[in-house]
């Protein structure tokens, strides 16, 4: 079935395992932002992404992605736009086929399957301990902090299309 008109304005992803330490940064970063209670914003919260998000990427204008990364340099909140990549696409690190994929790999399921792709961001938040536990290091704390500020200024104004595209962050989680 093909998707015509998206259904919401923004889907926040937020990905990672809440007991992995600073892994647990995208679900965090989500839970605050539910409790913006924003009505044009769906959040979700995986412990990694699936094809099966596909449809409701579909379904969506805008997609910020959302995930734990270290980096190799400053440790600051890096924001991208994100293209649609494919198992037929290079560059695309992971196949949309598999049980796991990348944000651009959905985004081109999404467009190949229901004939949308959102408009996509990556919010990619530092961190630097991933050993088990709940707890979160004095840089990821700090990076949710920064990354908060960042997703409030573009849900409401929905200026995404308008930022400039930051040098691509190293993801070495």
């Amino acid at each position: 079935m093909k998707s015509t008109l998206p259904t919401h304005s923004v889907l926040v992803i937020g990905y990672g395992n809440e007991l992995l330490g600073d892994d647990a940064i995208g679900p965090r970063i989500v839970n605050a932002i539910e409790d913006w209670q924003v009505p044009t914003v769906q959040t979700k919260i995986l412990h990694q992404l699936t094809p099966e998000l596909a449809e409701e990427l579909a379904n969506s204008e805008w997609v910020i992605f959302v995930d734990a990364c270290q980096f190799n340099g400053p440790h600051n909140v890096q924001v991208r736009p994100l293209e649609a990549l494919g198992c037929e696409t290079p560059g695309s690190s992971v196949p949309a086929l598999g049980h796991t994929c990348d944000p651009q790999s959905l985004l081109a399921l999404a467009q190949s399957t229901y004939g949308h792709r959102p408009h996509a961001w990556s919010v990619a938040v530092p961190a630097e301990d991933f050993s088990m536990g709940e707890h979160l290091s004095a840089t990821a704390e700090e990076g949710i902090a920064e990354a908060l500020e960042i997703i409030q200024t573009l849900i409401p104004t929905q200026k995404m299309a308008g930022l400039s595209t930051p040098e691509e962050p190293i993801c070495m989680k």
